[in-house]
């Protein structure tokens, strides 16, 4: 989807002046994960520099976890939070702030993957087991997340994925997200 349609920018419409939300979401990215087949995804090699090229920053939401439950990677939906922590973690202590001190960090793990995917083109990028990977993730992101000191939103619990490829949203995910987003976001910089 184009500008106008993601949740970042809606996001950003919503919060208007004052505010300025920088996307950069990949698609195919995992939380540190280096993927065989495509490479340049992994998150945490690419966050620190990422940030330090947009300080300073108030929040950075981090939604990822659809991709780490690829097949390929074997990962557990506990070892998926782990490694989404590890990434926030990074984040946290980055000093990517304002005057230098950290940026609050907002984890949302996405709606879990559509069931029937198996029948779409997804599944040869996703493989066997990601419904039950991504339908566990949030509960262990959830428990993970106040120990490392953010924030915690579960997608999963407000839409669904889309029934084009089942693992990406909607238009009206996207719009349903936003709605979502733009409140914790105020939350936060409030707190």
């Amino acid at each position: 989807f184009g500008p106008g349609v993601r949740w970042t920018s809606l996001v950003q419409q919503m919060l208007g002046e004052g505010w300025t939300v920088i996307e950069e979401g990949l698609g195919g990215r995992t939380a540190t994960m280096e993927d065989p087949i495509k490479e340049g995804l992994k998150g945490i090699d690419y966050f620190v520099p990422c940030l330090d090229s947009h300080k300073p920053l108030d929040v950075v939401v981090i939604m990822l976890g659809t991709n780490d439950a690829k097949e390929r990677f074997s990962l557990t939906p506990r070892d998926m939070a782990l490694c989404t922590m590890r990434l926030a973690q990074k984040i946290r202590f980055s000093g990517a702030g304002r005057a230098g001190k950290d940026p609050q960090v907002l984890l949302v793990s996405p709606p879990p993957v559509r069931e029937g995917y198996e029948e779409k083109e997804t599944f040869h990028s996703l493989g066997a087991g990601a419904v039950k990977k991504t339908t566990a993730y949030p509960k262990w992101l959830k428990e993970f997340a106040p120990q490392g000191g953010f924030a915690f939103v579960e997608a999963g619990a407000y839409l669904s994925m889309g029934e084009e490829d089942c693992m990406h949203l909607d238009e009206k995910g996207h719009e349903v997200l936003a709605h979502v987003l733009e409140e914790k976001i105020k939350e936060l910089v409030k707190s």
